[in-house]
């Protein structure tokens, strides 16, 4: 039984890629057409490197490797949280601080404090502490556990990463590459395949379809140290995906999506108006076509009732010089008679 069908990648638009204008050449061999100025992404290709990503991933898990999903765009949040708590993965779900992983001592250092933070939260240390005091430990510890919660149990380096848009996601990868740390990742239509070890041509930007790839992705973590899969319900999908991420957003990146998602609307709207126009000039030529019949038929008639009248007047006059004829042969055998008569009765006299 294959990873994913062709069917659920369609209906959660995992084919959908960026406008033409915004491409990655090198992704040219991941696309399988273009339409109304977006890129459509080969779903055969994706479907055969879910098999092989899904296979990579489940020997890896089996083998004890450690995982660490890596998405910070606002769709992908929720979800990144939920799948790696789900197969027990690390996370990085807000954003990527620098050296996270080629700094991993002074990060480690980092992380060591928010477990302090948290067990005098948890004992009630923090009660005992002065209000301003108290108060400026619980927003550090706020800060930690929004940046590294995900990766509070990571001992050490990851030995694979998950990526979410292989674009935005630019400093982790960069950072694996240095490690020599192997790379999975969802790559658009504006992505490089080049710099990732297991490419996964899809969406990244819909919620449905990076829900679908982490699932899977997720259950061959799962299965690879359970040996059997656990599914999440809809429910728990929503539930993530309803949580507040504003806070966390970069504006830059927010004015990005929104020129994005603006000019996917004009590209829509003016698809529909072209395809109005289409339809209007296609009624004013079926328009002028049944004008251009009628009149043809007009005139086939009047050349008809023409023709016809032509016919009757001829008819008319072959009978008229039928008898003019008929008349003249009587006239002149009368004359012919008479003449004869004349001649008769003067041989009498």
């Amino acid at each position: 039984m294959p990873v994913v069908s062709l069917a659920q990648l369609l209906e959660s638009g995992v084919h959908f890629g960026h406008q033409t204008r915004r491409w990655n050449p090198r992704m040219d061999r991941y696309i399988f057409t273009e339409r109304n100025g977006v890129h459509i992404i080969d779903l055969v290709q994706t479907a055969q490197l879910m098999e092989d990503a899904y296979e990579y991933i489940r020997n890896a898990a089996e083998s004890g490797k450690k995982v660490l999903f890596v998405g910070t765009k606002r769709q992908a949040a929720g979800i990144v949280a939920q799948e790696a708590a789900r197969c027990g993965a690390y996370f990085v779900n807000q954003r990527w601080l620098g050296g996270m992983l080629t700094n991993w001592t002074t990060i480690k250092m980092r992380v060591d404090r928010l477990k302090e933070l948290e067990a005098m939260e948890e004992s009630g240390a923090l009660d005992l502490r002065p209000k301003k005091e108290a108060s400026m430990l619980r927003r550090e510890l706020g800060k930690l556990q929004k940046y590294l919660g995900g990766i509070k149990s990571m001992r050490k380096i990851p030995d694979i990463a998950i990526v979410i848009d292989q674009r935005r996601e630019y400093n982790a990868v960069q950072e694996c590459q240095k490690l020599d740390i192997p790379i999975v990742a969802l790559l658009d239509t504006n992505c490089d395949p080049d710099v990732v070890d297991v490419p996964i041509p899809a969406n990244d930007d819909a919620i449905r379809s990076i829900k679908l790839i982490l699932g899977k992705l997720a259950d061959a973590i799962y299965e690879g140290r359970h040996g059997e899969l656990e599914t999440l319900s809809e429910e728990d999908y929503e539930d993530y995906a309803a949580e507040d991420y504003e806070d966390y957003a970069e504006p830059e990146l927010e004015a990005t999506e929104a020129a994005e998602a603006t000019e996917v609307a004009e590209v829509a709207e003016a698809t529909e108006a072209t395809e109005a126009t289409e339809v209007t000039e296609v009624t004013e030529v079926a328009e002028a076509t049944e004008a251009t019949e009628a009149t043809e038929v007009t005139e086939a008639t009047e050349v008809t009732e023409a023709t016809e009248a032509t016919e009757v007047t001829e008819v008319a006059e072959v009978a008229e010089a039928e008898e003019v004829a008929e008349a003249t042969e009587a006239t002149e055998a009368t004359e012919a008679t008479e003449a004869t008569e004349t001649g008769e009765g003067s041989e009498e006299e």
